[in-house]
């Protein structure tokens, strides 16, 4: 990405360094609250504060309100929602996050998805997946057996992709098994791609452990 010329937003991608073949650029912003873009823009409750409402509509209703507001702002794709299972109660973020019930974060993510899209906006599902804490986040190794990874963090994603077709999915910084999750081809082919159907594209996390090769390849 390269830097945006909209406050706060996160940055851009692609016409910045395509400018010669006329290729604009994908402007992203930081969910999941809202849109971070302008000194005027709506700061919406947390998103475990939206789940505690069971209201699948409400949800679609902020997704659509965080599209709008995305749109008049020229953004491309709202980097949301944020789905990681809720585990450490001393994680920095788990105000994006739904639940610690994979089942809840799926139909709530699915629903704003759809809201937000629906404006013509993309979304970026975030962090695949794993992501359990803030602090030290990129070279920490989560070490789950395959059945915890597809019954409990895989399966929110999984959800969301099936339900409401996101435009893309952001890779967490750190390290799944031992491979950093941005270069693990199962987590970035085999089961989001030809498990799921998933058709959109995926983005790495700022500041991510994985050389470009190894993301490529995955």
């Amino acid at each position: 990405g390269q830097t945006s010329h909209i406050v706060y937003a996160a940055g851009a991608m692609m016409g910045n360094v395509l400018s010669e073949y006329m290729v604009p650029n994908i402007e992203v912003t930081d969910g999941s609250q809202g849109v971070r873009v302008q000194s005027l823009a709506t700061y919406f409750p947390s998103s475990y504060a939206l789940a505690c409402t069971w209201d699948l509509e409400l949800a679609e209703r902020f997704g659509n309100a965080v599209g709008m507001e995305c749109a008049s702002s020229g953004i491309d794709i709202w980097l949301g929602p944020g789905m990681n299972i809720i585990r450490n109660p001393l994680c920095g973020r788990n105000f994006e996050y739904y639940s610690e019930d994979p089942l809840v974060t799926g139909k709530f993510a699915a629903a704003v998805t759809k809201g937000v899209q629906s404006n013509n906006i993309g979304v970026s599902l975030k962090h695949f997946m794993a992501n359990n804490k803030e602090k030290e986040r990129g070279p920490s190794d989560s070490q789950v057996s395959e059945r915890a990874l597809r019954e409990i963090y895989l399966r929110g994603f999984e959800i969301c992709v099936k339900e409401a077709d996101p435009v893309s999915i952001m890779s967490t910084c750190g390290i799944v098994n031992g491979t950093g999750a941005a270069g693990n081809y199962d987590l970035m082919t085999a089961i989001p791609r030809d498990e799921w159907g998933f058709s959109g594209f995926f983005m790495s996390d700022w500041a991510n452990m994985d050389g470009e090769v190894d993301e490529l390849l995955a």
